[in-house]
């Protein structure tokens, strides 16, 4: 708990996190107000939630990891277990982005859209920080070299969030004559990004936006236990890298 602490400490003290916070607060009231309702600014904010909040936590995650690296060889220096080292350094980051997502985006949000929309936006957006947070140390604790490592982080961010829709598109052009509309949901599984907009779209009732597969989310997103579904699904992008990452941490070689 005591290094959790300083890592926290530190980090919300860093000037690239108090401006991504303030960044973010600026946005989220601006959209709210220059939109005038509740579900044009949650759609508004959609694109800040899916785009930029992935990439400044994977960057600042990267980033943060190898300037770290000196004090890290500090601590396994000491009688300390290389799992509390790790553990501290993931749960201190996603703290702190955590944090700064809620100030940032969940104030404008608590203050002029307190609904289940709203709400789906925050638990998405939160969602999207912790899976960040684990894909981007999966990849710094994979390389030595921080030049690798962002770019690592930065071809992480352009596959899901923009690289991915555009295969999935081809895809589907290319098997066009063939029922492959129930492996959609499959399909959107396997994007983090991709399960965050189809739960806040379906909550905003605005699913004719995601084309011939709207029905079908509708029906399966839509309930209850499909909600669940996409929930467990994202928790499980959180816990696999971090699982990897922490196994490579304890065996590798500083």
């Amino acid at each position: 708990m005591k290094l959790i602490k300083y890592i926290f400490l530190d980090i919300v003290k860093n000037k690239t996190l108090i401006i991504y916070t303030i960044f973010l607060w600026l946005v989220g009231f601006a959209v709210f107000q220059l939109e005038g309702g509740s579900n044009k600014g949650l759609i508004s904010l959609l694109n800040v939630v899916l785009i930029a909040v992935p990439l400044v936590s994977m960057v600042f995650t990267t980033i943060h990891y190898y300037n770290s690296n000196e004090y890290i060889q500090l601590l396994l220096s000491q009688p300390i277990k290389r799992s509390k080292v790790y553990m501290a350094e993931a749960i201190g980051l996603s703290a702190a982005l955590s944090l700064s997502f809620l100030i940032g985006i969940g104030i404008p949000v608590m203050r002029f859209a307190p609904s289940t929309a709203g709400l789906t936006l925050l638990l998405s957006g939160l969602l999207l920080t912790w899976v960040s947070v684990s894909l981007a140390l999966l990849g710094a604790v994979f390389t030595p070299d921080k030049a690798k490592g962002i770019g690592i982080a930065l071809l992480l961010w352009f596959y899901f969030s923009l690289l991915y829709d555009g295969l999935i598109l081809a895809l589907l052009f290319a098997l066009r004559e063939y029922p492959i509309e129930q492996f959609m949901i499959v399909f959107a599984s396997l994007n983090p990004v991709d399960l965050a907009r189809i739960l806040i779209l379906l909550q905003l009732d605005i699913s004719a936006l995601m084309g011939i597969t709207g029905a079908l989310y509708q029906n399966f997103f839509g309930s209850g236990l499909g909600v669940l579904f996409a929930i467990g699904i994202l928790l499980l992008w959180v816990g696999m890298p971090s699982f990897f990452a922490y196994r490579f941490f304890l065996t590798k070689d500083f």
